[in-house]
């Protein structure tokens, strides 16, 4: 991790040197152009020193005295609309135009696409002494690394939010001298104060986040944009405590930017989205793509009427009118979470609405509770992860069945929404509930993505995309894929890998819960019905597994690239996801698959009951936290110490589960133990019935003649 990263790796680096510095919200303020195909505007970042100078900051509160203990009426969440383009607080359109940074003694070298940066290229993960050493660091000025991608920076500049109006309220300016040095000391302190504000205040906390984003600048920073990143420095700063921490960057995409996809929806309009890129969002903003660097967001995002814009946020957002033909959208979220699960989709969307529908849901008296006592006894408990407004204390949450939910999709398909996917949602969302409990999050969008899209679902904070390809296989395809997509909320979102190759712990984990949120779902099914749809699913994702192995590469294979290093990074926190950008990855099923037998053999070996049980008891204990393989294992088998004599010890599943290539050993033999199942044995003999029917068929002449009629049956799937 210290070495340099070489380019001609399929390995995705990720450059941000976030033990120096971490971003704790990021506010946007963007206009969608589909003319150009490029989003352009602002970023503004607040930034905490990292965990190696939190020492250090603590000595600069001296004469920063807080007032969080003062009443304050809570300000509207709401942002003030400024066009980007007249923003004439920020900058001069001179300015603005004529920008261009340069280090002493070296030339400007803007590219055609007015993308403003020195020289030199980084490539390769730097050391962490190019960013701050603590030895060197006194002829050095520090810099603050971004992860950036197909973007446009043209310009960076620190704010000066202590010219915010009110924002004396958390500061007491009058015990500081008028030095620079004080002034500068003022504004992090302000920024401080401001990002660990207690949760019911987190209001109040947007309000000054959207009026410190509109302050005007105090002075221009230098930077450098690489091949995957943005260095940002200031003269004669050389630690990350002095360095500014609250930075705007003026910025806009590139249409060739991997991280969005320009196309037209189904019905031939104009739209743009995220769509899962493997470079995340880079390319969209710059930012840490860590997932150490969590953090929360807000969103102004301008598009012509018409447009309707869906992102990853807590409120539902309806549109404001500013001018004729533009309209601004606006979410926000206070759940830290990474950057790449920032998500957005701007179309021609229709609502799909159903008037007078009412979904046949078992109500809290009729659906017998899968929770025990302890399961109760847990939420009564602090949580582990940094304050936010967590659904998990929320008493009114915690009963919660199903969250309200919208479905969008373009104008065609909305008929064929409102045949399958309106009822199924409230099913599906009460089927997870009765499974893992409190609803993550408290609200769902459903967009039905245009047929680009290369995927069948993705999941990211209170949005849901499915592929139009879930719609015409009737309730059973699209029900267990929406169950899939729900029961990220739990694992991948709410419970995030601190290591992104170990993605198992998102897949795996979604590929188990859909079997078992779609048999609740169903309500009819009877426990014989359930264990036959479960096994024939077995069968077919075994005939998969065997058949990826065979025809893939070894090291693509292991769910544990890392083994034993899994999670660590270097001195910057840099790192890099092996084989992360290595195109066949996108397509493998691996890490569902055998994250799928890892915890099916789990349930199996502790009981279904007792293993949903451990499973709620984990997310309780690590909901809002990043999390390893070894914690969910250690988590699993500590409370059932009867296992012990089975030999399942996180170490022996390890070795015969995450940090083999091939089929794990335990699943070698049960894979012939599926086709004594009745179902798959009934798919079998239809399968062999149409098989046999359209071997006839191609072998029959021209001449008309008399064929045996073949009586096919339905399977009950």
């Amino acid at each position: 991790m210290e070495t340099q990263l070489d380019p001609t790796k399929d390995d995705l680096p990720l450059m941000a040197n976030t033990s120096h510095m971490l971003v704790k919200h990021y506010v946007l303020d963007l206009d969608v152009d589909f003319k150009s195909r490029v989003i352009e505007g602002i970023i503004v970042l607040f930034l905490e020193t990292g965990s190696r100078y939190r020492k250090a900051s603590s000595t600069g509160k001296k004469g920063c005295q807080s007032y969080l203990n003062e009443t304050c009426k809570t300000g509207s969440s709401e942002p003030c609309h400024v066009s980007v383009s007249n923003a004439s607080v920020f900058s001069s359109e001179a300015e603005y135009s004529d920008f261009a940074v340069c280090r002493k003694g070296e030339k400007d070298t803007s590219d055609k696409n007015g993308n403003h940066s020195n020289e030199k290229q980084t490539s390769g993960i730097s050391s962490s002494k190019n960013c701050c050493d603590k030895e060197n660091h006194g002829n050095k000025d520090f810099l603050l690394v971004l992860d950036c991608c197909d973007l446009s920076v043209l310009k960076v500049e620190e704010v000066d939010i202590a010219a915010v109006s009110g924002i004396e309220k958390f500061t007491m300016s009058a015990e500081l001298t008028d030095v620079s040095k004080g002034l500068e000391n003022l504004r992090n302190q302000i920024v401080h104060e401001l990002v660990t504000l207690p949760l019911d205040r987190c209001q109040e906390q947007l309000h000054y986040f959207t009026c410190c984003s509109q302050a005007p600048g105090c002075g221009e920073l230098e930077f450098t944009t690489g091949t995957w990143s943005l260095e940002i420095r200031k003269q004669g700063v050389q630690t990350p405590t002095d360095f500014p921490h609250a930075i705007r960057i003026w910025y806009k995409t590139k249409p060739e930017g991997r991280s969005v996809t320009w196309t037209t929806d189904q019905s031939g309009r104009p739209c743009v989205y995220t769509m899962g890129s493997p470079i995340n969002n880079r390319a969209l903003f710059p930012c840490q793509e860590p997932p150490i660097a969590s953090s929360t967001w807000q969103a102004s995002v301008r598009a012509s009427a018409g447009f309707v814009v869906l992102m990853s946020g807590e409120n539902s957002a309806e549109p404001v009118q500013l001018q004729e033909g533009i309209t601004s959208w606006y979410y926000y979220v206070t759940m830290p979470m990474p950057a790449s699960t920032f998500t957005i989709a701007v179309g021609c969307w229709q609502e799909v609405k159903q008037q007078c529908f009412t979904a046949d849901i078992q109500t809290e008296d009729e659906f017998s509770m899968p929770f025990s006592q302890d399961d109760f006894r847990w939420h009564k408990e602090s949580c582990g992860h940094v304050e936010y407004p967590c659904r998990f204390q929320n008493p009114a949450a915690t009963l919660q069945r199903v969250i309200p939910y919208r479905v969008f999709a373009p104008l065609c398909l909305v008929e064929r929404c409102e045949e399958h996917l309106l009822q199924l949602i409230p099913q599906c969302l009460s089927a997870a509930y009765s499974t893992l409990g409190t609803h993550p999050f408290s609200r769902l969008d459903v967009l039905i993505v245009p047929s680009n899209f290369s995927s069948l679902g993705m999941a990211s904070p209170h949005i849901i995309f499915l592929s139009q390809s879930v719609l015409p296989g009737g309730s059973h395809l699209c029900g267990t894929r929406l169950c899939h997509e729900i029961a990220h909320s739990w694992f991948g979102l709410a419970i995030g890998a601190r290591d992104w190759t170990e993605e198992w712990i998102s897949e795996g984990f979604a590929t188990f819960l859909e079997d078992v949120f779609w048999a609740r779902a169903q309500q009819q099914l009877s426990c014989d019905e359930e264990k036959e749809q479960q096994e024939l699913k077995a069968l077919l994702r075994w005939r998969r597994l065997r058949d990826e192995v065979q025809n893939s590469e070894e090291e693509l294979q292991v769910l544990r690239p890392h083994k034993e290093s899994t999670g660590e990074v270097s001195e910057s926190g840099a790192s890099f996801v092996k084989h992360g950008l290595k195109a066949e990855k996108v397509f493998m099923q691996v890490h569902y698959l055998k994250g799928y037998f890892l915890l099916r053999s789990l349930a199996s070996t502790l009981g279904e009951a007792s293993y949903l049980a451990s499973l709620r008891k984990f997310i309780h204990k690590f909901h809002g936290q990043l999390v390893l393989s070894q914690d969910f294992l250690s988590t699993l088998l500590e409370d059932i110490p009867e296992q012990k004599e089975s030999e399942l010890t996180v170490e022996s599943i390890s070795q015969n589960w995450l940090d083999t290539s091939g089929i794990p050993k335990p699943l070698l033999e049960e894979g012939e133990t599926w086709k004594e199942c009745k179902l798959v044995q009934q798919v079998s003999a239809e399968v062999t019935k149409w098989i046999q029917a359209n071997q006839r068929i191609r072998k029959s002449s021209k001449k008309k003649r008399k064929q045996d009629e073949v009586v096919f049956q339905k399977v009950p799937l």
